[in-house]
């Protein structure tokens, strides 16, 4: 699509240096059968050098690029119209490079967006002294917890404030679905107060793009998904189910960093000897679920009813379970997942996610002049 978009440009561009050439009567350009004076002669170069320079920024991905692509379609646009007879195809090219342009604002308006989102976020969490987590502070645990703990190799070192990761994944939106569609996404974390940020790029079928963010903060949820980051399709925030959903998904990701189940927001209760129940409360907001694990104290599942979306009436079955684990960072954790939803008619497996990356305690804040920094 990109090759397609600036070939587009160079073309369009190329036509009206011709219309300058045509006005000095250096070349011919049979295409405008309209005489052209040489003060319009000018323009149409001018537009030529707009085009230029929106095709040199687009294809250095300046975030500037469509800004002078504007200039330069509303310019040309004036002139298909005082040449309208021979130039009135032109508008169906300036129709296209426009609607790029919108799906390029509207993506740099939504990375904006987030990035300040984050900025807040990150720069509203405690930042309290280094603490480092001792076998004291873990007594209180479920023992099969304090075995996680203790396994995850996070005794001895520092006391987890915020994290930065990011994620490969394949999901499937319907569950009738059967090709994967491939995505990336990045994530922020902190603990007190306890929230996140997560955005998403989904690459579909036919160049269809779609960006999603979830978000918890102040015990309050919110989703977000738009098609080429223009289009809403999904906006769901601030309903009770909603709150209480990003709140479970936020308590399923501290296998991430556990050092968080020592969270004064997360109360803990043994179930068996190889499971116990979190309980999270949080801002007026409330969620459980059940962390499994193995005799080791590796993690292995966290089970939850969990409301899809703000539409059901019912709260489904949500469980994530790892598919592989490795120490990154001296910390063991599931750097593979999935999850699933328990439907009447079996499980369906939405989501393949793996970790590619991830820092704690981070001093990498977004910058929100430039979205292409995390």
């Amino acid at each position: 699509m990109r090759i397609l978009l600036a070939i587009l440009i160079s073309i369009h561009g190329i036509i009206h240096l011709f219309g300058f050439l045509k006005a000095f009567g250096i070349s011919e350009f049979n295409a405008i059968t309209q005489p052209i004076s040489k003060p319009f002669g000018i323009i149409w170069l001018m537009a030529f050098i707009l085009f230029l320079t929106t095709l040199v920024l687009f294809l250095i991905q300046h975030n500037g690029w469509w800004m002078i692509g504007i200039l330069a379609v509303l310019l040309s646009q004036f002139l298909i119209i005082l040449y309208w007879q021979d130039a009135k195809f032109g508008t169906l090219i300036n129709l296209i490079i426009i609607t790029s342009i919108l799906i390029a604002y509207s993506s740099y308006d939504f990375k904006k967006k987030i990035n300040g989102e984050t900025v807040q976020m990150l720069t509203s969490s405690e930042a309290s002294k280094k603490t480092i987590v001792s076998e004291q502070m873990i007594t209180d645990l479920p023992t099969i917890v304090q075995k996680w703990v203790v396994n995850s190799g996070i005794l001895g070192k520092e006391l987890v404030q915020n994290v930065y990761l990011e994620q490969d994944l394949q999901m499937l939106m319907k569950p009738e679905q059967q090709n994967w569609n491939n995505a990336k996404a990045r994530q922020y974390f902190t603990i007190q107060p306890p929230g996140f940020n997560w955005t998403v790029n989904l690459k579909m079928n036919l160049g269809l793009s779609l960006v999603g963010r979830d978000k918890f903060e102040n015990g309050k949820g919110e989703m977000t998904i738009k098609l080429f980051s223009l289009i809403p399709i999904v906006n769901s925030k601030n309903s009770e189910k909603i709150n209480q959903a990003t709140l479970q998904r936020y308590l399923a990701e501290i296998v991430w960093f556990p050092s968080a189940a020592l969270s004064r927001d997360i109360t803990w209760d043994p179930v068996d000897d190889f499971s116990a129940r979190a309980t999270m409360e949080y801002n007026g907001t409330k969620g459980s679920g059940v962390f499994h694990f193995d005799a080791s104290g590796n993690f292995k599942k966290f089970v939850t009813m969990r409301f899809k979306d703000e539409k059901d009436s019912q709260p489904t079955q949500w469980s994530v379970l790892a598919t592989k684990t490795e120490e990154i960072k001296g910390i063991k954790i599931p750097v593979e997942l999935k999850a699933n939803w328990k439907l009447e008619n079996g499980d369906w497996t939405w989501l393949k996610l793996k970790i590619t990356d991830i820092a704690y305690n981070t001093q990498k804040i977004p910058v929100p002049n430039n979205p292409k920094k995390p």
